[in-house]
């Protein structure tokens, strides 16, 4: 499953917790959340889309916590299984229910698929 790649790598490379679902609490720590927001598959391959959120306490550690998380999604090109990374945008996304600062990129993401 390719979040199982991506949480490996990204809590490696970053740090911080790297989750699927907002935790509840929100906690005080920067944290990044994955959510795939689609996905194709074709022979031998897929390509699965995903909005990256960078949560931390203040709007410039948002921001640098996301450049942190673009390099380390570069990086993901370097495993067998991930053919390439295309991040396609990033942006401040901060949140106004909750007030609490994050930025967003979205990034498609190659892989192989074994059969």
């Amino acid at each position: 499953m390719i979040e199982e790649i991506l949480i490996e790598r990204l809590s490696a490379s970053l740090g911080v917790p790297v989750v699927l679902e907002l935790p509840s609490p929100l906690p005080e720590q920067p944290f990044v959340l994955l959510d795939k927001t689609g996905s194709t598959t074709a022979i031998g391959y897929g390509t699965a889309t995903f909005a990256v959120q960078s949560w931390a306490d203040t709007l410039y550690h948002a921001a640098a916590l996301n450049e942190r998380v673009k390099d380390a999604l570069q990086t993901l090109e370097e495993l067998d299984d991930i053919a390439a990374v295309d991040i396609q945008t990033d942006y401040n996304f901060t949140d106004p229910a909750t007030k609490r600062y994050r930025y967003q990129l979205v990034a498609a993401v190659t892989f192989y698929i074994e059969r």
